[in-house]
């Protein structure tokens, strides 16, 4: 009887993210994302292992993102958030508090602020809209919610004596709970679409 005297190979570092990644359920786009940044930021310092660098190396990889390749401040976020689940998760290494890097710039948006005028025209229009678009537009301006998130909703999302309309599968896949007033249930109950 033979006995195995070799010993398993350990995995190699992309493979343990791969796993740490999906035992966390993770999203593809992220696992793929994460994989990316991590080979970047392994690259750039010349493929020493993680463990061999610290602080310092990050701050230089995130400092090179945006000084030398000008990426955004969201991306650049990325990147770090992608080297941090490294350290924390994967190596169990938790890097002092990064602060020291170049952040990347974030470009300041104004928001479109409609005037008091610009809104009641749009509210004219949406009475006069067929159902179910009008709804849809007042359900939007009302309660904040994205296109697809009104496009999505259901007769069943609808609570309308606690006065709440429940948004299915939202932004990042999560459920949450939106206020309706006493206007949307009155237009929802026009449109046929509540009772």
């Amino acid at each position: 009887m033979q006995t195995n005297t070799t010993s398993a190979q350990p995995k190699k570092l992309l493979d343990q993210v791969r796993d740490k990644i999906r035992f966390k359920h993770y999203s593809l786009s992220t696992e793929k994302t994460y994989i990316a940044w991590i080979k970047q930021f392994i690259l750039y310092h010349h493929k020493r292992h993680p463990l061999e660098m610290g602080a310092i190396e990050v701050e230089a990889f995130l400092t090179y993102l945006a000084t030398q390749r000008h990426v955004s401040s969201s991306t650049q976020n990325q990147a770090l958030s992608a080297i941090l689940f490294l350290y924390r998760e994967v190596l169990a290494v938790d890097l002092p508090w990064l602060d020291s890097f170049e952040r990347s710039k974030k470009p300041r948006r104004l928001p479109v602020v409609l005037t008091v005028q610009e809104i009641q025209a749009l509210l004219r229009e949406a009475s006069s809209a067929p159902e179910p678009i009008g709804l849809i537009i007042k359900l939007l301006y009302g309660t904040g919610m994205r296109l697809m998130e009104a496009v999505r909703l259901r007769v069943k999302d609808v609570e309308l004596e606690r006065k709440e309309i429940i948004v299915r599968d939202g932004k990042g896949g999560k459920d949450r709970d939106d206020a309706a007033g006493e206007s949307v249930g009155t237009h929802a109950r026009s449109a046929g679409v509540a009772p």
